[in-house]
């Protein structure tokens, strides 16, 4: 038989076994990949951050394609830098909506997130904040989730404890001059003057500083029982130079100031935090991927939210619908109820989950719970 038939033959007979295999793998193979966005800080300042909720991103995508992919298909995340700044994050935005055609973008960042929200709404994208918690957040599009508490919510939980269990009466704010950071400040202040505090002191930082001191001693100046501190970076710098301020008052924070544990010179500070939870095997299959030493609450709330959006996923194949923003946001509110060995996620007529709120304190290495409240 000549060379040509041959070939033809083999070809022939490989399309027919392909196409006979089981499991409709020939179909399988053809299917193209999912593609989700995500739109971190991955230089400047917050790179730190960004590379954390970067790895809880890929985690999630990469124990998903381990398991067979979201009904045969494989996920592929792609990521935008966003640098933390509004005006690159919309160009970035415009890269993942108009040429990669995601159906979901996962972002970072108050001012960031409230940037690219009107054009999420236009252009029918899902959004999904893991961690930003300005409270214009709430309203700032009908395509964006918030899966933790916003600013507004969670402060009333650390105020409350600063003053009720322990009996802060003055406090100085040490503010991030960006949304998020306005917002931490006008919502503490509300919350301690109601219950019959008084702020003695409002000092807004910049994005990106680096010498805290001046800001430092005129807090110390102020002699307050309690800093109130809403910064998202610089937190070692931070500490580090507080530390070295005479008479700097004990500090206190929400989520925003995670990082802030657990030095030395933070040792004794409190703060609030979103509760979640890590399976001590998760936690070890996290670090082994990608060589840290904890899975920290950037990288657990990265990967709880990005499972939120292929759960969703998964449910709008599951119906045979067309993948796409419009649809997607539907599917979230049908299946409401997110559980994960991280957290429970409900979205329940609201973009914004109810979750528990741990109130904390630091050691030198190491932090305790001493309560917990519910942040609605």
């Amino acid at each position: 038989m000549p060379l040509r038939q041959l070939r033809s033959l083999a070809a022939a007979v490989a399309a027919a076994v392909v196409s006979a295999l089981p499991g409709t793998l020939a179909h399988a193979q053809g299917q193209p990949e999912i593609l989700i966005g995500a739109l971190l800080p991955l230089t400047g300042p917050a790179a730190p951050v960004g590379l954390e909720q970067q790895q809880g991103v890929q985690f999630a995508v990469d124990r998903a394609n381990a398991a067979g992919g979201i009904r045969g298909r494989k996920v592929k995340a792609i990521f935008e830098d966003s640098q933390a700044k509004p005006d690159v994050a919309l160009l970035s935005f415009n890269r993942l909506a108009d040429l990669e055609n995601v159906p979901v973008i996962i972002t970072a960042f108050s001012s960031v997130t409230l940037a690219i929200a009107p054009l999420a709404t236009r252009k029918k994208v899902v959004l999904i904040n893991p961690a930003a918690q300005s409270n214009k957040l709430e309203n700032a599009s009908p395509y964006l989730f918030n899966t933790i508490p916003l600013v507004k919510d969670e402060t009333s939980a650390i105020t409350n404890y600063l003053v009720n269990s322990l009996h802060k009466k003055t406090a100085a704010i040490v503010y991030e001059n960006v949304a998020a950071g306005i917002d931490g400040r006008d919502d503490f202040k509300k919350a301690f003057e109601k219950l019959g505090g008084k702020v003695v002191a409002e000092e807004p930082v910049e994005f990106g500083l680096t010498n805290y001191r001046p800001t430092l001693l005129k807090v110390a100046a102020a002699k307050p029982d309690v800093a109130f501190i809403v910064i998202t970076q610089g937190h070692p710098t931070f500490v580090e130079q507080a530390a070295q301020v005479p008479g700097f008052p004990v500090g206190a924070g929400t989520t925003f100031v995670n990082p802030l544990c657990c030095y030395a010179g933070s040792a004794g500070w409190y703060q609030s935090a979103i509760k979640s939870g890590i399976p001590p095997e998760l936690e070890k299959e996290f670090n082994t991927r990608f060589g840290t030493k904890s899975m920290g609450f950037f990288a657990r709330e990265y990967f709880n939210s990005t499972n939120v959006a292929l759960k969703a996923i998964d449910h709008l194949l599951g119906k045979g619908q067309a993948l796409n923003g419009e649809n997607l946001r539907a599917a979230i509110f049908e299946v409401k109820k997110f559980g994960s060995d991280i957290a429970n996620i409900t979205f329940d007529k609201t973009n914004t989950a109810a979750r528990g709120v741990d109130i904390q304190q630091y050691t030198a290495d190491s932090r305790k719970i001493l309560a917990t409240e519910e942040a609605k």
